[in-house]
């Protein structure tokens, strides 16, 4: 019995010994990890709300792993930093601070169609029969023509066609604004552009244009009937255009 009553206290103080051990070997552990240098992005400009990034808008700095923000983006390889490529920032980032994912949205209409206006443009929203949107993508280039009735020499009307702008570039179609999305992310999207287009006809597109080339194709949605034609990749050039008419095809 006296055995018994010596051998329990012994086993209780070895348990509490192993205890203590592994609660200091995981405190000094803890210690140790959050002493370990971490690269995470931080911004390298002031970067307003609804900044698109780049990577010439950030930079990677080594900082102690315990001052690193819980939803900071850490770099662990030169190609993560293209991971938070073509984001958006939700709020303002400071220069010089973390970049957080919580900060950050995709390139998607919860952006604004503003984002991704190319400086002195304005994006213009274009009405378009969803299975001519189904073939163009955010990044083509088009040349949009407008058919009415003009007035001849002889005051006959007669129906033409001209080509009122060339080689403009495509911002979005319908809610697409070119977001990078994985394989999954595009099918669902799909599926959803599917399903909104089964509500209607028409969908619209945004183009990024020059405020009098805004002014020229308002007004041709008005007076006429506006449709438009895609380039093929990598064609930018501008070609004089001659207003096509039944009688010049005639003759």
């Amino acid at each position: 019995m006296e055995k018994k009553g010596v051998l329990v206290p012994v086993i209780l103080a070895v348990f509490a010994a192993s205890i203590y051990w592994w609660v200091l070997t995981s405190k000094e552990r803890s210690l140790a990890r959050a002493q370990e240098s971490a690269q995470v992005l931080v911004a390298r400009y002031d970067l307003p709300a609804r900044t698109i990034l780049k990577e010439d808008l950030v930079e990677i700095v080594n900082i102690p792993r315990q001052y690193m923000q819980q939803d900071s983006q850490e770099i662990r390889s030169a190609s993560d930093i293209k991971l938070v490529a073509n984001l958006v920032t939700a709020v303002r980032i400071p220069k010089g601070n973390q970049i957080t994912l919580s900060a950050l949205v995709s390139l998607s209409p919860e952006a604004g169609l503003s984002v991704k206006v190319p400086p002195g443009y304005r994006g213009c929203v274009l009405p378009m029969e969803n299975e001519l949107m189904r073939l163009i993508k955010p990044g083509d280039r088009i040349d949009v023509l407008v058919t009415f009735d003009a007035v001849m020499g002889d005051n006959r009307k007669e129906k033409v066609t001209a080509t009122i702008l060339q080689n403009v570039l495509v911002l979005g179609v319908g809610t697409n604004l070119g977001q990078g999305m994985s394989s999954i992310q595009a099918k669902a999207k799909d599926a959803q552009v599917s399903a909104d287009q089964a509500f209607s006809d028409k969908g619209v597109m945004s183009l990024a244009l020059n405020p009098d080339e805004a002014q020229f194709l308002s007004l041709c949605q008005v007076q006429g009937n506006v449709t438009v034609i895609v380039r093929g990749l990598g064609d930018v050039e501008l070609h004089p255009m001659a207003i096509a008419s039944f009688k010049r095809l005639i003759k």
